[in-house]
């Protein structure tokens, strides 16, 4: 890693005032490194990679105060760090384990926390130390602050889809999915809403731990429950009831175990599936939302969230990823919410 040019400057500045550019070619580098700039308390700008950055250097606001590169610092790299009128240009830095890997991952991100605060001349880098001792990557169950809960049904794929390719895999949330869907194609649907985006969708085929930036896709053939430390169990059970997986049942056991840190959303499908515990939901304070039936393919399962007087908010999938969005970044900013800052990457 090198510094380029002086830093004087940026002591003058607070340090949420102090804006960080990150381009890395790798996801779980970029990842890695915007985490640490949310968590030292600095603005991120933004987390690209090189071919990202021609599309969008032009719409960032300038002055960029730090560009931190992982890759090669050529001629075009030079030319855009520069029209940007940097304080400081840093390059190069060890790859960063993967979040699950809660030891070693604290302690690259230690080192990098005081390499930047030397190489800034930014103590306060270091000073910012609760976030590190409290920090979800030294439990690996609680690098999620929200869990976000998807219904669907008929024509729920392509809407599900469109709604991860508008929502940021680094959002501090957990995504659970229940979808009525064939047994025989079940398994297809992670290859189908991986498409275009950077969520980690998976079907669930043993017991395991809810993970930011990840979509568990709930069995068909079993049930599954959720505890407050963020296990979701397989039960060797099948579903009862018509409708498999059960999103009412799945609803009740979230919303009781996640109360306020659940955001439930209905999407696409026939039915009324998910409308049978919802009193109980509203008390427990989780949100409940629900795609706009004009724009879904089967509109009545949305529907019968609405019409059932306890929705919050409706809209498309891109609205219900951006609202997402907004949500948490106003939870973020509350007095009584873990400080994070949310940023569109």
């Amino acid at each position: 890693m090198k510094d380029s040019l002086s830093t004087m400057t940026l002591k003058d500045k607070h340090k949420s005032d102090i804006k960080v550019l990150v381009v890395a070619e790798d996801h779980q580098q970029r990842m890695a490194f915007s985490d640490t700039v949310r968590s030292c308390g600095l603005q991120l700008v933004d987390c690209v990679s090189r071919v990202q950055l021609q599309e969008k250097l032009k719409s960032y606001a300038l002055p960029i105060d730090i560009w931190l590169i992982d890759g090669d610092y050529d001629n075009d790299m030079a030319l855009a760090t520069a029209a940007s009128k940097p304080t400081a240009v840093l390059v190069g830095f060890s790859q960063a384990p993967y979040l699950n890997e809660a030891q070693q991952y604290a302690k690259w991100q230690r080192k990098l926390k005081r390499k930047l605060a030397q190489m800034l001349a930014l103590p306060m880098l270091v000073d910012n130390i609760p976030y590190e001792k409290n920090t979800a990557y030294e439990n690996e169950a609680n690098d999620w602050h929200y869990v976000v809960f998807l219904g669907a049904s008929m024509g729920g794929p392509s809407a599900v889809k469109e709604f991860l390719d508008h929502l940021s895999p680094v959002l501090p949330v957990s995504i659970l999915l229940a979808h009525h869907f064939n047994q025989t194609m079940i398994s297809t649907l992670p290859r189908i809403l991986n498409r275009h985006n950077e969520w980690r969708c998976q079907l669930i085929t043993s017991s395991q731990r809810l993970r930011a930036g990840q979509c568990l896709i709930v069995p068909i053939d079993k049930q599954i429950v959720c505890d407050s430390t963020g296990r979701i169990i397989l039960l060797d059970q099948a579903w009862e009831g018509d409708y498999k997986p059960a999103i009412g049942q799945i609803l009740k056991n979230t919303s009781d175990v996640y109360g306020s840190e659940l955001i439930n959303i209905i999407f696409s499908g026939m039915g009324n599936d998910g409308t049978q515990y919802l009193d109980l939901i509203q008390d427990n304070d989780s949100q409940l939302w629900a795609q706009d039936p004009s724009l879904s393919a089967c509109p009545s399962q949305p529907q019968a969230i609405i019409d059932s007087g306890y929705c919050q908010f409706v809209g498309s999938p891109i609205a219900l990823a951006e609202r997402l969005t907004d949500y948490i970044a106003e939870k973020a900013v509350s007095p009584s919410s873990d400080s994070f800052i949310v940023s569109d990457l």
